[in-house]
């Protein structure tokens, strides 16, 4: 299993939110390179990254500290937020990036989201955010109708090839993944699944890891210290 720590950039720096609440943020790193960095010295191999302020408004506002993040070190690197247009998707792997992250967009035009996917293949994830098992849009801002669920079988039909799952209830609070909601999408064929939010002890990695998750998304469980990045690496990466 991949294992993906998490930089959310706002204003150009490292924070966390506590379910999806801009209101709610924690500054962990004003440095976000220097932060890739010690993510890469623990052995990580992969980084998230989200662009919080273009999830919010669309514009890729920390186009520039991506980029940094980018050429500071040898990690794989996937960017989501704001992603709505093909030119931000060519700018992006353009600077090195390796997978880019639909959100909103996938929503929005599912027609776009189809075309991208057959014509990138694995440099297109999309990113599916779950409130109350619906899927939110605009920085988490608007819950939609569709159940979460249904929408990813359709991506996967579509021809998608990774999904990366959040449970906003669950992303940030430290009290455990929504286990049962990536069992159910690990029934999906076709499609590499990540689970991403609330994970916070390391038997929930390997419960995921069990379970055949492709890969999940560490956030403010290796920024507190509740998860040792090196540790959850050594043991579950592979």
């Amino acid at each position: 299993m991949k294992l993906f720590p998490a930089i959310d950039l706002r204003g150009g720096q490292a924070v966390r939110l506590y379910q999806g609440d801009y209101d709610q943020m924690t500054v962990y790193n004003p440095d976000p390179v220097s932060q890739a960095k010690a993510f890469a010295a623990a052995g990580a191999k992969y980084l998230h990254v989200v662009d919080l302020d273009g999830a919010k408004d669309g514009q890729a506002v920390n186009f520039a500290t991506i980029r940094s993040i980018t050429d500071a070190g040898d990690l794989f690197v996937e960017v989501g937020g704001g992603i709505r247009d093909q030119q931000r998707i060519e700018d992006y792997l353009a600077l090195g990036v390796g997978r880019c992250i639909l959100g909103t967009i996938a929503v929005r035009d599912f027609a776009f989201t189809a075309r991208m996917a057959r014509t990138y293949g694995d440099k297109i994830a999309v990113g599916v955010d779950m409130k109350n098992g619906q899927v939110a849009v605009s920085g988490w801002k608007e819950v939609t109708p569709e159940p979460g669920l249904d929408f990813c079988r359709r991506c996967a039909d579509a021809g998608v090839q990774a999904l990366i799952v959040t449970d906003i209830s669950r992303d940030g609070t430290m009290q455990g993944t929504n286990m049962q909601l990536y069992r159910d999408l690990l029934t999906i064929p076709g499609v590499e699944i990540t689970a991403s939010g609330g994970i916070a002890r390391l038997e929930e990695l390997a419960e995921l890891q069990a379970m055949g998750c492709h890969a999940a998304i560490l956030g403010k469980s290796i920024y507190t210290g509740a998860i040792d990045l090196a540790e959850a690496v050594r043991r579950y990466e592979g």
